[in-house]
């Protein structure tokens, strides 16, 4: 084996390379030339489900599924000297558990000969951000689509709506009910397209530094005043995090329907309850849409109910323009919620099992926000 690399150096550079490591939300490993794992990172031990110092007795075989296409990948590496990629390893077993479904990056370390530092990429995440760019072409695709309704349809229905106004005036009674039909019916359409017409606003969003929990606070004043009268709505905030970087009017627009949703969700069960969380995960990274700017986003909002659940075979497709299981409804509700938190950079996720929903929305921070001015700015800290 080569030198024992499970713990920090002495030297600070060392250190600090430790902590790099120790930093980084992905699991990292180093494989020396013997195939035992000469180094493990904080993440790489929760992967593993053991520690450092237990790794480094064991080769990196003892770990993984036999006949794994990463022992190929390491021997790969060792004879090209050169790094490689591997997209959709599963790594699944009894050891490591079900669905470890990995992206893999093998690369030589040049001052240890034989030696390979190996970068695990769950693919959870890797598929919530997939998810989320599907997300925001739906929503491109729904903008052109209401282009063309609010040009190729309002026109023509403001006619139709003017000649039943008219004929309303000359027909009998019993024949006004069929005119006053034709008017209400042309309103809801137009309503309808009003709505999708949103979708179609490419302005750049009016961003400011916004007190996220003001905002949720509003949010409940709204929902516990009309359609959660009836439903226990709790908090658990960290009263610690910065502001969010982001339009209020828009955030209140976008936790309202969440929490609408939850409400319906949740319906006239005695125990339902909705729960609104707030917390501070750092680790991810997203290029903003416009820019080639890469932001953190380590503000987590979430919004939780105890319904029935969102259908498996609807999970996929939650934020797509027209997809809903309301009687009556749109089904545009959630895809502009999708598009609203896209054109702020940000993700939403919706997880949902074991009758428990909980839609998850990632943001950035504002640029001239900090922890400390967040905190004395928050007026609600965490309760219950």
């Amino acid at each position: 084996m080569t030198k024992d690399m499970t713990s920090p150096p002495d030297n600070a550079g060392g250190t600090v390379a430790m902590a790099v490591l120790n930093a980084i939300q992905n699991p990292v490993i180093m494989v020396d030339e013997s195939g035992f794992v000469a180094f493990a990172n904080w993440e790489a031990e929760a992967f593993f489900g053991a520690s450092a110092s237990h790794l480094a007795r064991y080769r990196i075989s003892t770990f993984i599924p036999f006949g794994s296409p990463l022992l190929a990948l390491i021997d790969q590496v060792r004879e090209r000297k050169a790094p490689v990629n591997e997209y959709r390893v599963d790594l699944s077993s009894p050891r490591l558990g079900q669905d470890k479904l990995v992206d893999l990056y093998v690369a030589p370390v040049l001052s240890e000969p034989g030696a390979v530092v190996i970068v695990f990429q769950e693919r959870s995440m890797a598929d919530k951000i997939d998810r989320q760019l599907t997300h925001r072409a739906a929503a491109r695709s729904v903008t052109g689509l209401a282009s063309m309704l609010a040009h190729e349809i309002k026109n023509p229905l403001s006619g139709i709506r003017g000649a039943a106004q008219l004929l309303e005036q000359s027909v009998i009674d019993d024949d006004r009910a069929l005119t006053r039909l034709i008017c209400d019916e042309t309103d809801r359409i137009v309503s309808l397209v009003d709505r999708m017409e949103v979708f179609s606003d490419e302005r750049p969003v009016d961003r400011m530094p916004v007190n996220i929990h003001s905002v949720l606070d509003h949010v409940k004043a709204v929902a516990k005043a009309g359609f959660a009268r009836n439903i226990r709505i709790t908090e658990s905030y960290d009263p610690s995090l910065p502001a969010v970087y982001a339009n209020r009017d828009q955030l209140v627009q976008v936790f309202l329907n969440l929490v609408k949703n939850a409400a319906e969700a949740v319906g006239d069960r005695p125990d339902g309850e909705i729960m609104l969380t707030t917390a501070y995960r750092p680790g991810i990274r997203l290029s903003v849409a416009g820019t080639r700017e890469k932001i953190s986003l380590p503000l987590e909002f979430c919004v939780h109910d105890n319904g029935p659940g969102v259908p498996a075979d609807l999970l996929p497709h939650l934020f797509d323009p027209f997809i809903t299981t309301k009687t009556n409804g749109s089904g545009l509700g959630l895809a502009l919620v999708a598009k609203i938190i896209g054109d702020h950079g940000g993700i939403i996720e919706c997880d949902s099992q074991n009758s428990r929903t909980t839609f998850r929305v990632l943001m950035p921070a504002s640029k001239d926000a900090s922890l400390e001015d967040a905190s004395s700015a928050s007026s609600t800290g965490p309760s219950r």
